[in-house]
């Protein structure tokens, strides 16, 4: 690419005042004159923080990228934005993901950059900066955190899915505080997100098969010395990207869409995937629905033996051949002849990539599990859809019909799930209200709902669950999540009373409330709406335009994007 074209020679290739204020403030870093004579300018967008310990280690990931960078002959600039810590933030970090979205597209735009190199590795920092940079669409590359190594405790392997059992043995006295403690000091053993297939996991394998990473950078664990190769060769490749014109919207295709929705089935991906994916189409200009992860997931079978659909960890996905092992496993269903962010196709990246582990990833032929991926359901309960990932469910749950027992809000769960004196038996269904977007607001994750004290005592260990929120992807468990539209936004899931008929049936692709529809229509006449309770600041603004589950969380004044042109200078 030329030194005309180049989009940062807006600002530094300026004669007069305008450019000597562009350089002469940059020069105070010790930058030398010839670095602005028509050198690619590459951001480091960096979610770097204390605050969120999964990223932790991203300062010095930063050097290695911006080694790359000058090799390549590029001049790197790293420049931080909202981080969100999964762990932390309250009242949910999702609440924020719209935020950091904002951030990172206005930071891109409003700056002198030619490319951009986007570290992420917490839950929602990858969909926020993948959001925010396909809204400007610049040349971009992903490098994730990677996985921390695997958890251990008395004598076992040990990740983030264990965190949900360790909690209700110690609500029923089989694990004591002490034991607790112990464990809590083996699970996050270095630096690097959940060890498990959870979220954070799922992200860093949705940019991958997206095309938008190197081949393999989904399963490298942060402390090897492969993350840092991986994202030294990523700062040689984006300035490669800048001088090819290779953009967002060149590799995000429908096709890749459709490779990352059959990926996410075959590792057994988090039910969170579904709405940042939905997010990200909407940024690109890709059209895609909540239907679509149903038809596409629905012939891939689990090929990926990973916690919490299966046994292994992160770690042994690495060894095992990571990401480009379990897409060559599923390679006749997808499509091969997508280009990808190193500009070769998908069937390039992944020929040859056999399993050197079958037992952490199989094939088509022996999966671990026939029935895999997301199940989208429709019904009176959840008109515009909600999901089930029926590799954590119970079999025996599939097809369920049950009493409702319903908490109006998560208050009034924590007040009632351990009274012994609360009307539920193994059969029931239990039903959390008003977690949506809009409800909580920020959607948490609470939708797997801890179960009555009492059952576990009788060794209950799944029940049916029903939300409008989301839960963990770490989380397993017969749960239906996303409901949508949510309680708060007058879906039919406001309306659920104790003792109300539930019908799961997840062949059939339904969940339905069992009460005919004139008793709902007077349940609904009657029924006191929910006002937003904020009056200012960024939570009245996402209460006022967070779109519904099933069109991705996002904003509605956010869907697509602006590009990269800024036509006014600054002074």
């Amino acid at each position: 690419m030329s030194a005309k074209s180049l989009r940062s020679q807006e600002w530094f290739g300026r004669k007069g005042k305008d450019g000597f204020i562009y350089r002469a403030w940059m020069k105070n870093q010790g930058i030398p004159d010839y670095e602005f004579k028509g050198k690619p300018i590459i951001g480091i967008c960096n979610t770097w923080s204390e605050l969120t310990p999964c990223n932790g280690h991203f300062r010095e990931l930063a050097e290695s990228v911006k080694r790359g960078v000058l090799e390549a002959g590029g001049y790197p600039v790293e420049f931080p934005v909202m981080s969100l810590g999964e762990t932390l933030m309250k009242p949910t970090a999702m609440l924020f993901r719209n935020l950091a979205s904002m951030d990172v597209e206005e930071s891109i735009r409003a700056n002198p950059i030619d490319g951009v190199v986007l570290l992420c590795g917490c839950d929602k920092t990858t969909p926020s900066l993948v959001m925010g940079a396909c809204s400007v669409d610049l040349p971009t590359l992903v490098v994730s955190g990677g996985p921390m190594l695997t958890g251990k405790y008395n004598g076992r392997d040990i990740g983030t899915s264990d965190v949900w059992r360790f909690s209700e043995d110690v609500r029923t006295g089989i694990m004591t505080e002490e034991e607790l403690n112990l464990a809590e000091a083996g699970l996050c053993r270095s630096q690097g997100h959940c060890a498990v297939m959870g979220t954070a996991s799922s992200m860093a394998c949705m940019v991958e098969s997206l095309g938008l990473t190197l081949p393999g950078n989904a399963a490298i664990p942060a402390a090897d010395a492969n993350r840092k190769v991986l994202a030294q060769l990523s700062g040689r490749r984006i300035v490669e990207m800048v001088n090819d014109g290779l953009t967002l919207s060149s590799v995000l295709t429908r096709q890749a869409f459709e490779n990352s929705i059959k990926v996410n089935a075959a590792i057994g991906g988090s039910t969170n995937f579904v709405i940042h994916l939905l997010a990200i189409a909407g940024r690109i200009g890709v059209p895609l629905t909540v239907d679509d992860f149903d038809v596409l997931s629905r012939d891939i079978p689990l090929v990926a033996n990973l916690q919490p659909s299966g046994n292994y960890f992160m770690e042994d996905l690495y060894y095992a051949g990571g990401l480009p092992a379990v897409m060559n496993a599923i390679d006749k269903h997808l499509h091969k002849d997508c280009i990808t962010v190193n500009g070769r196709t998908v069937g390039d990246n992944i020929a040859g990539k056999v399993s050197l582990n079958r037992s952490v990833i199989s094939d088509l032929d022996q999966p671990f599990n026939e029935i895999s991926g997301v199940v989208v359901l429709k019904g009176n309960l959840c008109e515009a859809g909600g999901v089930l990932k029926p590799s954590a469910a119970s079999v025996r749950l599939m097809q369920h019909t049950g009493k409702a027992v319903v908490f109006e809000d998560i208050e009034d769960y924590k007040r009632k799930i351990d009274d012994p004196d609360l009307d539920v038996d193994e059969n029931s269904v239990l039903v959390l209200k008003h977690v949506g977007p809009k409800g909580y607001p920020g959607m948490p994750e609470v939708g797997n709902m801890g179960l009555p004290r009492k059952l576990l005592a009788k060794g209950i260990t799944d029940m049916v669950r029903i939300s409008d929120g989301r839960m963990s992807g770490t989380g397993f468990g017969t749960v239906v999540l996303h409901v949508s539209p949510e309680a708060a936004d007058g879906g039919t899931i406001a309306l659920v009373q104790d003792g109300d008929l539930i019908r799961l049936d997840v062949a059939g692709r339904r969940l339905d409330l069992l009460v005919d529809a004139v008793e709902l229509e007077k349940r609904r006449a009657s029924h006191i709406h929910a006002t937003n309770a904020f009056t200012r600041g960024y939570a009245k603004l996402y209460v006022d335009h967070v779109e519904q589950a099933h069109l991705g969380t996002d904003f509605d004044f956010l869907k697509g994007g602006s590009g990269s042109t800024v036509s006014r200078d600054s002074h």
